[in-house]
């Protein structure tokens, strides 16, 4: 285990994981749609946002555990579904669904992961995960995907919504993103810097979609997946799905990609148990709202009918704090994740995590809590939110 005390911040991480991750992937991660402009807002956002200091208050015996969708939670964060996860570090949504098993938070997987539904399971014993769903028009695939959700021991499944079409990430046109890389001359010299990446592809034999690949109709390997997946994503999906999706799940139902308050009402009505404002880490729909400056409406409007979560910009466990006391019951981390994953694997992961509790933690005493359940708009400066 290397000794990861000197890393005192995500930014510290994300650093690491530039030096350490391959250009196409890094880029990947830590990139928007068109210029970004909605990406950057949803971290610039969270500044504007000011606490009020407290004093002379008891700041003994405090605690940051809470629950999301009746789940005990250490603190109110879970792991975000992120794609091609296992190309930031060899194995990577294993490793991270361990690092978050063993803080005590939810973690979701991707359909669009590297390892798969039953690489997660047998690697965490068997342990709750949620499985993050994309609506595909082959509904058998979806459908057996639905029943292998279930065989894993998913506790949850979070149906994202904002993907009907997919939105453009220059960096990844520009970069020929694939999984495996394409061996070009400019991707082979980047490699070629990435030394400890590289062994540990080597060393693993999860390098596809393994959610996918020998599952999906006429998809056995990588040169069959591109056309497949060009095709598969239902730009038809409604709220009729919505409702087949959860007969068909029949568990506890998430709902991601709600930044509209109307959508909010249509997602509320649906019986889904949470909703995440979310506009997809500002990777869809450029010059939209950044998340935490959508919450506050969402929260008012639905609040009381459904348990509404966020995700997008958040990196540090104030950010945590601020999304809380505007309404948000739980927070999820991507790019987070992502970075620490990136720069040193499952200890990343959980040093990642070390930061944005501690961050949380003395945060909220600064502020004269000492329970994550009392905090609420009255520790923010009026006039910041």
């Amino acid at each position: 285990m290397p000794d990861l005390s000197k890393i005192t911040s995500i930014e510290d991480l994300r650093v690491i994981a530039q030096r350490r991750v391959p250009r196409m992937f890094y880029d990947y991660a830590d990139s928007g749609a068109w210029t970004e402009g909605t990406y950057r807002a949803n971290e610039t956002d969270f500044q504007k946002i000011k606490l009020r200091q407290r004093v002379a208050v008891n700041m003994e015996g405090r605690s940051t555990r809470t629950t999301m969708i009746g789940e005990e939670v250490s603190m109110p964060v879970a792991i975000a579904p992120t794609g091609m996860t296992g190309m930031q570090h060899a194995d990577g949504e294993i490793l991270g669904a361990k690092a978050a098993k063993a803080f005590g938070i939810p973690f979701t997987l991707s359909t669009m992961s590297i390892c798969s539904l039953e690489d997660i399971a047998a690697n965490t014993n068997g342990h709750p995960f949620w499985f993050q769903l994309y609506v595909m028009k082959d509904r058998d695939f979806i459908e057996r995907l639905i029943d292998r959700a279930k065989a894993a021991n998913c506790s949850a499944l979070q149906l994202t919504l904002d993907l009907q079409v997919l939105g453009q990430r220059h960096k990844d046109i520009k970069n020929g993103l694939t999984a495996p890389p394409k061996l070009t001359i400019a991707n082979m010299i980047n490699l070629a810097t990435k030394p400890a990446w590289c062994l540990g592809m080597l060393g693993t034999k999860r390098r596809t979609f393994g959610n996918i690949v020998g599952h999906a109709k006429n998809v056995g390997d990588l040169s069959s997946l591109s056309s497949w997946t060009a095709e598969q994503f239902d730009p038809a999906l409604s709220w009729a799905d919505v409702e087949w999706i959860k007969k068909r799940w029949g568990g506890k139902l998430i709902l991601k990609g709600i930044m509209d308050v109307e959508d909010a009402r249509l997602a509320a009505s649906s019986g889904a148990d949470a909703l995440i404002v979310s506009n997809h880490g500002g990777r869809q729909l450029d010059g939209a709202q950044s998340s935490i400056e959508a919450l506050p409406a969402i929260v008012e409007a639905v609040g009381t009918e459904i348990e509404v979560w966020m995700d997008g910009g958040i990196r540090s466990g104030q950010d945590v704090l601020k999304a809380r006391a505007l309404g948000a019951r739980g927070t999820l981390i991507g790019r987070s994740f992502l970075y620490a994953l990136g720069a040193y694997g499952e200890a990343g992961v959980t040093r990642a995590l070390q930061i944005l509790h501690k961050e949380l933690d003395i945060t909220m005493a600064f502020c004269g809590r000492t329970q994550i359940d009392d905090v609420d708009s009255s520790i923010l400066l009026p006039g910041t939110f």
